[in-house]
């Protein structure tokens, strides 16, 4: 059985000292990427038979620079995110990078890809580079009410409490009853008043 190094890698969990990762799983696969190993992270997930290593053998490619085959929308959404975040809290830059220049053929399978990111990027406080993705998404896709809350949160975040209300004013255009921006929309206007 393999043991987690709780020192040297963020695995999901604040407290990984009781995680076991058995050969051959998942976690083994996700460790041997962890450690640049992306020979031995693609025969474990070739072994594997769920969405998730159908997942990881697309993401081996996109790390290597090079698909073999796309995604589908649904691998896109339920993978990328916690993908990049692991990367981003491990500090594999080199990895982020492969996955944020993957993005623009990602796009064509799934046109919410760069919010997915800004969403990602945001959470890890790279704020800039959060706005150029939610840039890069209103582009393809402008009216994603989730795109707009997520705009609005940042420039009320940079205080620029105009550009935030046009921002929530979008969303709020797009779903009037959505509860977070309702609320996001009071918290602007206290404080720009």
């Amino acid at each position: 059985m393999l043991t987690l190094n709780q020192d040297k890698f963020f695995f999901f969990y604040d407290d990984c000292s009781c995680i076991k990762v058995m050969p051959d799983s998942i976690e083994h696969a996700y460790l041997a990427v962890l450690n640049d190993d992306l020979e031995t992270a693609e025969i474990i997930f070739q072994k594997l038979d769920s969405p998730r290593a159908k997942w990881g053998r697309i993401l081996v490619c996109i790390l290597r620079g090079f698909l073999k085959e796309l995604p589908t929308y649904f691998d896109i959404r339920n993978f990328l995110e916690i993908d990049l975040d692991l990367f981003l809290k491990n500090e594999k830059l080199d990895y982020v990078e492969q996955i944020l220049g993957s993005l623009e053929i990602l796009s064509a399978v799934n046109q919410e890809v760069y919010k997915y990111a800004a969403r990602v990027i945001y959470v890890n406080k790279l704020y800039s580079a959060a706005l150029k993705y939610l840039e890069k998404s209103k582009k393809i896709y402008y009216n994603d009410a989730e795109l707009h809350f997520l705009l609005a949160r940042y420039y009320l975040r940079v205080n620029d409490c105009e550009e935030a209300l046009f921002y929530i004013t979008e969303c709020l255009r797009l779903i009037p009853d959505y509860y977070p921006a309702l609320q996001l929309k009071q918290k602007i206007e206290d404080r720009w008043i």
